[in-house]
């Protein structure tokens, strides 16, 4: 028959799993900012994404919502609804770029890579704010001062149904 009318591109998958795939390419642009992919998938993912960056500038809950459902990873909607969405103010649309690397290899599929196209301001911001990652020393102390408090509330508690301070000194 014919193919008039069909949109979107089949990536030799099912629907099920070509759902999968661009979730999945959804929270790597996401979370990395530029990734390398075939060269259709990133034709694939492009306008994909511009709809999660268009429910995003929203600022709805509904919104935020729907993004949760489509990525896979919470952080990645959250980074989304939070940080990347100021970096698309100045922009109605257009949010990617899409270059072409090559031929991969193996199989000599087409490559490309596809990134963000954020305002320049937002990166100076960005770099401005960055933190480190946490040592584990940092996270030793920030353990020890919840169990502090955990076992300060828990001994309240106790304080006021028994009367006695301490399960020892009720002995």
């Amino acid at each position: 028959m014919h193919r008039h009318a069909y949109a979107g591109r089949k990536l030799s998958r099912a629907a099920g799993p070509r759902r999968a795939l661009l979730r999945g390419l959804l929270d790597s642009i996401i979370l990395y900012e530029r990734i390398e992919t075939t060269e259709s998938k990133a034709k694939e993912l492009a306008p994909y994404f511009e709809r999660q960056v268009t429910r995003a500038k929203l600022q709805t809950l509904s919104g935020y919502r729907a993004i949760m459902a489509e990525t896979i990873n919470p952080v990645a909607a959250q980074k989304l609804n939070y940080d990347l969405v100021n970096g698309f103010k100045s922009r109605n649309g257009g949010y990617t770029r899409i270059i072409k690397t090559g031929t991969r290899l193996g199989d000599g599929a087409p490559m490309a890579v596809i990134e963000l196209i954020l305002d320049d301001d937002y990166q100076a911001l960005e770099r401005k704010g960055d933190t480190k990652k946490p040592t584990k020393v940092a996270l030793k102390k920030a353990k020890t001062t919840k169990k502090a408090a955990k076992s300060a509330s828990t001994e309240k508690v106790t304080t006021k149904i028994t009367g006695v301070k301490n399960k020892k000194e009720k002995k």
